[in-house]
């Protein structure tokens, strides 16, 4: 397992409010692709692999956070948690050749974003599905940011463990596609309390086929 990797600060089991709008859309792709083998990449206290397990899918969650994955294993039945992280060896994973990777709100914390679709293409059967979320930067969103000054909020800089990456449709587009995925479809999920004008969304939702 790779050392020197700052674990997050998980505390409890409770659910980051982002997971309100983005797992039920997650889940909602993955019943149309008709999937069901699937690893949560970076799955920290488990919340969204619980909700794809209650919803009928076979989940394994993994996350290179030691107390994430121990929070997980007590309070979320019917998955298999591990101790693995993108920068490790994807031979470590049990019985891989999945279907279907989620991962949530994770790419945006990573020093090296494009191990997390190497990783993906190394645990994915062929022709299976990436399904990948990060907060949305566009045009229109990064304006009404600026406007009201709050530039300094959005990007987290007195957080430990914040963002360090910010990806816009385009450029998570060219990362996947140079990994050896082809983006098939785009979601945006969540507003930034503007009602739900088109281009103000929290977080986009990128699904990507292995070539």
């Amino acid at each position: 397992m790779v050392k020197n990797v700052k674990n997050y600060g998980w505390t409890s089991s409770n659910s980051s409010s982002c997971n309100d709008f983005i797992s039920p859309k997650i889940i909602q792709i993955c019943s149309e692709l008709g999937v069901h083998r699937i690893i949560d990449i970076g799955c920290g206290n488990g919340v969204i692999s619980g909700r794809l397990a209650n919803s009928g899918f076979d989940v394994t969650g993994c996350d290179a956070d030691e107390k994430g994955i121990e929070i997980a294993k007590q309070s979320v039945a019917g998955v298999n948690f591990q101790v693995i992280g993108v920068y490790d060896d994807p031979v470590l994973l049990r019985n891989s050749d999945f279907d279907a990777v989620v991962s949530t709100e994770v790419i945006e914390h990573l020093f090296l974003p494009g191990y997390l679709p190497k990783f993906a293409k190394a645990v994915l059967k062929d022709s299976g599905y990436l399904i990948i979320s990060t907060p949305y930067h566009g045009y229109l969103k990064n304006l009404a940011i600026s406007l009201v000054n709050k530039w300094d909020v959005h990007h987290q800089s007195l957080n430990d463990g914040a963002h360090i990456k910010f990806f816009s449709r385009k450029t998570l587009t060219y990362l996947l596609e140079q990994e050896g995925f082809k983006v098939c479809s785009f979601y945006g999920v969540g507003n930034i309390g503007l009602g739900h004008l088109p281009y103000l969304w929290n977080s986009m939702i990128l699904v990507a086929q292995k070539s």
